[in-house]
């Protein structure tokens, strides 16, 4: 059993890891930016150093650092709040990690990735930033990527021990609506409101249900290793279009206030992962496909916001 810490415990991520990590036995504690009346939760913001001193007081063996500044418009609008918490963050905790020693699992995201100039039908492999230069194209990507670089650097120079993993889509009940959310979660919630929204045609992503990300981030402090980075993506490989396609179906709606676009400036025109690397270290197995996590998650929205329409 391990003395686990989790940052940004209250997201769509978070939430559903550490009831995860406390069911396989582990000794887990929290903090995101609320208040709680448990002794195992305390707020801080990363990006000051004195609440990261603060939180990292007690000793944890494995600190998952999920706090950031999320989403690539979001970066676009709130860019202040993106780089104070994301970098000065990373910041902030690596250089308690220096002193503390704990093992450190930091997500990144497949942003990092770009569009990088690839043979027809090529993977992202996680040694691909090794082979050739990427270009991200917006700030969140660009912030991720120096987390990574911050994360060598004190590897290198501390001699800690970090990991890294880069998700790639996940989705499911547990993500609330606000206009700078995923694509799946921004397609249920205006189509069950009747409200407008933007497609972008020819776009292409996997997809990887909530729970089946959350299985394998909680299998990493029994198989961790030191310095690797890996992909946590799903397999079903499609156009941003088809989804949109089958949440209106589900809801019996047709697509009249479907905007379809043909370029988003910000944003890569395919993201497919290479995941073998998952599947044989951390035991990633996507057990939920579409037609089953897209109806399980318009289902925990229409809970959560009743009838919106």
């Amino acid at each position: 059993m391990a003395r686990i810490l989790v940052i940004g415990s209250s997201g769509t991520i978070g939430r559903p890891l550490t009831a995860e990590l406390t069911k396989g036995g582990h000794d887990v504690y929290t903090s995101d930016l609320r208040h709680s009346s448990s002794e195992r939760h305390t707020r801080c913001e990363i990006a000051n150093f004195r609440q990261v001193q603060f939180l990292l007081d007690r000793n944890f063996d494995y600190v998952y650092n999920l706090a950031a500044e999320f989403g690539r418009k979001n970066g676009e609008d709130y860019y202040e709040q993106l780089w104070q918490t994301n970098v000065i963050g990373m910041k902030n905790i690596l250089r308690l990690q220096s002193s503390k020693r704990f093992r450190l699992i930091h997500f990144s995201s497949s942003e990092i990735y770009g569009e990088p100039r690839l043979p027809e039908g090529a993977l992202l492999d996680e040694d691909l930033p090794n082979r050739m230069p990427l270009r991200q194209k917006n700030d969140y990507a660009i912030s991720k990527w120096v987390n990574e670089q911050q994360i060598r650097n004190a590897i290198e120079r501390d001699n800690v021990e970090s990991l890294i993993v880069r998700l790639f889509n996940a989705y499911g009940p547990g993500e609330h609506y606000t206009p700078y959310r995923s694509v799946v979660c921004l397609f249920i919630y205006r189509a069950l409101a009747g409200l407008p929204y933007d497609v972008y045609l020819n776009y292409k992503r996997v997809f990887m249900y909530v729970d089946d990300a959350v299985r394998t981030l909680a299998n990493i402090p029994d198989r961790f290793k030191p310095g690797e980075v890996y992909n946590i993506g799903g397999e079903e490989y499609v156009e941003v279009k088809q989804v949109s396609d089958m949440i209106l179906k589900y809801l019996g709606k047709d697509d009249k206030l479907v905007r379809y676009l043909t370029e988003d400036k910000h944003n890569v025109v395919s993201k497919r992962p290479d995941i073998t690397k998952a599947r044989k270290d951390l035991g990633h197995s996507l057990q939920i496909r579409l037609n089953e996590g897209i109806p399980r998650t318009i289902e925990w929205m229409k809970s959560i916001y009743g009838r919106i329409s």
